[in-house]
């Protein structure tokens, strides 16, 4: 039997629910003595190999997106109102575009105090999780006990010295008990801020970076791994990526061997993105490793390509939206082609985009691939897409919410990109208001306008 690139398929390697049996050669003759060992089949007769496969037909996923009331069961009235809010207000481009200046004019007319609470009641409420690891705590169990799971992010975005960002890496781990206790396992982000840059050559190529802090990096890989904590490292700008890309790699063979702990992640709107996921799958599947990914659409267009006009190499973005919403898939689908082949690949759909999860869920329905394999799982930002996540979540779907946690002053410059970064999906989020206009009538005719989430 061929696949796509091993050549000979190795019997090793055959399905579990195909039963190979031995017989003995019946004569033909009618005088011939029969042996009582052998059963004596007296008509041709089809036999079943896949036998398991006919018996356990896999029923159909379909998950109903139009169906508030599951989605938004984790909400309470004040929560929806707010997200309409936060999300109405998003849609005008002067807030966007001035967004940190307005928030500098508050701080001075409000004050601290009284800026701080307004901006809980609003921006940072919505996409922030809390201050510290103890504030985070009840979002994230209110979570999971909706199905739904949280990747840690230590949202605070600052320029550091050396010691500074190597105590802040080694802070940041904190959380990793706390995640260990948890039922389901979770994800810590290891975003690549962390990645410290002792020296650097400059040799005029961005893939000669120097880490002399290498061990360093090692140890933090291994300490989320020993407490059963699994670690995605964020993408970057195209002329960080190679160093990060080349750190991730490492740290995937040496961690990746049992099970897999660490995954990259690849940017779509990148012209290169399909011939970057492939040639790391096929090293995969050489060295005999677990290959895991994050396939996200990317967030740096506007600055990619300023930098490329004005250096004067290629625009590495893809052309426009559905290009990269082409290439999105295309990567998406040769991943799902390689779980398919090989249980050793595993995949994150971080995308708030509803289509992109129906196509993972009918290629899913496809191959067969079971949600409790926890071969695919999603992902979308905390505070976004709820009409997403939490049906799939309940629908029993491996699903994660992105939980950005810090100091309100501190992680404003991360709502600040944020908010630049998903404009074209706040513009565009009409759907999701009126799904929440949707729920807010049904409680309120239902007489259930002051429901509280119970768990």
């Amino acid at each position: 039997i061929a696949t796509r690139s091993t050549g000979i398929f190795p019997l090793s390697r055959l399905p579990n629910f195909i039963n190979m049996s031995y017989c003995k050669v019946i004569p033909a003759s009618d005088d011939a003595p029969l042996d009582p060992s052998c059963a004596v089949v007296e008509k041709p007769c089809e036999v079943d190999l896949i036998s398991r496969k006919a018996h356990t037909e896999r029923q159909r996923i379909s998950i109903d997106f139009d169906n508030t009331q599951e989605a938004y069961k984790s909400k309470d009235t004040l929560e929806l109102l707010r997200s309409l809010l936060v999300f109405k207000l998003c849609t005008f481009d002067f807030l966007v575009d001035k967004n940190k200046e307005l928030m500098d004019l508050s701080k001075k007319v409000f004050g601290q105090q009284l800026f701080e609470k307004l901006m809980k009641m609003t921006f940072y409420g919505q996409f922030v999780a809390g201050e510290d690891q103890n504030t985070i705590k009840p979002l994230i169990e209110k979570n999971q006990a909706f199905g739904v799971g949280s990747v840690l992010d230590y949202s605070v975005e600052e320029d550091l010295t050396q010691e500074e960002a190597e105590k802040k890496e080694m802070d940041s781990t904190c959380c990793l008990s706390f995640l260990r206790s948890q039922m389901q396992t979770w994800f810590y982000v290891y975003a690549a801020r962390f990645i410290i840059i002792h020296n650097y050559v400059p040799t005029g190529c961005n893939e000669c970076l120097v880490y002399n802090g290498f061990s360093s990096h090692v140890c933090l890989f291994q300490h989320a791994v020993v407490n059963g904590v699994r670690l995605m490292v964020d993408a970057e700008q195209t002329y960080f990526q190679p160093a990060i890309s080349r750190l991730t790699l490492e740290m995937q063979r040496i961690f990746n061997r049992e099970k897999p702990n660490i995954f990259n992640t690849y940017q779509c709107y990148l012209r290169e993105a399909y011939d970057n996921v492939s040639v790391d799958v096929e090293l995969s599947r050489r060295e005999g490793w677990y290959f895991g990914a994050k396939l996200v659409r990317g967030a740096y267009m506007c600055q990619e390509r300023s930098r490329a006009a004005e250096i004067g190499y290629e625009d590495p973005i893809n052309p426009d939206y559905e290009t990269t919403n082409r290439m999105y898939h295309k990567c998406l689908e040769y991943i799902l082609e390689e779980i398919n082949h090989n249980r050793m690949a595993n995949v994150m759909v971080a995308s708030h985009n509803e289509d992109t999860v129906k196509f993972t869920l009918e290629k899913m329905n496809e191959t067969s691939l079971s949600p409790t394999e926890n071969k695919v799982c999603f992902g979308q930002l905390l505070g976004m897409c709820d009409q997403i996540s939490f049906p799939l979540g309940q629908a029993g779907f491996p699903v994660y919410k992105y939980v950005p946690y810090g100091p309100v002053n501190e992680v404003i410059p991360y709502l600040s990109r944020r908010a630049q970064e998903n404009r074209g999906f706040m513009k565009g989020s009409q759907r999701e208001r009126s799904l929440l206009w949707k729920e807010l009538k049904r409680r309120l005719f239902s007489g259930h306008l002051l429901y509280k989430p119970a768990y």
